[in-house]
């Protein structure tokens, strides 16, 4: 099984057909107490970035879905702030990135994209919302795509609408995962978090090569 089919496989139909709940964007809003607790107990704090991943349909119809989650971003940038872009990524997937120095309006921009998805009737499509840490003792945020002075100390939740559970992911170099700081990271959000059970569906979502981030 090659990388896109392993993204496909456990972010995709698989994830699922295997789902022990039903996915709902409000579990997003769990966010609004978790980062308080990672900045408090753990020392991690918001790098004032996250995302929304989903799968591509090539119809005109789902470009307009598209066009839509883009004019309700910009509707609200003016009260929230929040900055974003659409990309996509090596592996095909498509990315909503979205910039804001204050967490609560992040996660409730992300919620809007998500929740706009499902009322064009392609919630299907949504496979990841990614939220980014920075351990602060470690790490310099750096916003626009930069990452941080100290990549190596970036950590990530993932919420998988497929699986409808969050999963922590804390990536280092060479294609590595600290292992410990995501068990320490499940053990301190367990119970302000709906936390995947199962280990095998925290898959990695790991950057491009010249990326720093799981959307670059």
């Amino acid at each position: 099984m090659g990388l896109l089919d392993g993204i496909r496989a456990v972010l995709g139909m698989r994830a699922e057909t295997d789902a022990g709940r039903d996915a709902d964007p409000d579990d997003l809003f769990g966010m609004s107490t978790a980062y308080l607790t990672m900045e408090a107990d753990l020392g991690y704090e918001s790098l004032d970035i996250g995302a929304l991943c989903f799968s591509g349909v090539d119809s005109s119809d789902f470009r307009e879905a598209v066009d839509e989650v883009e004019a309700i971003l910009e509707a609200g940038q003016e009260e929230t702030g929040t900055n974003f872009s659409v990309t996509a990524d090596d592996h095909g997937y498509h990315w909503v990135v979205l910039e804001d120095d204050d967490p609560e309006d992040l996660i409730t921009s992300i919620h809007f994209a998500a929740d706009t998805f499902i009322e064009q009737g392609y919630g299907s499509r949504l496979l990841a919302a990614v939220f980014a840490y920075g351990d602060r003792d470690t790490a310099t945020p750096r916003r626009s795509g930069g990452g941080t002075a100290a990549a190596d100390r970036t950590a990530y939740w993932i919420y998988s609408f497929r699986r409808g559970c969050f999963y922590p992911f804390v990536p280092r170099s060479g294609r590595e995962r600290d292992s410990s700081a995501e068990f320490t990271l499940e053990s301190a959000l367990d119970g302000e978090l709906e936390i995947e059970r199962e280990k095998e569906y925290w898959y990695p979502l790991w950057p491009s090569e010249r990326g720093t981030h799981p959307w670059e």
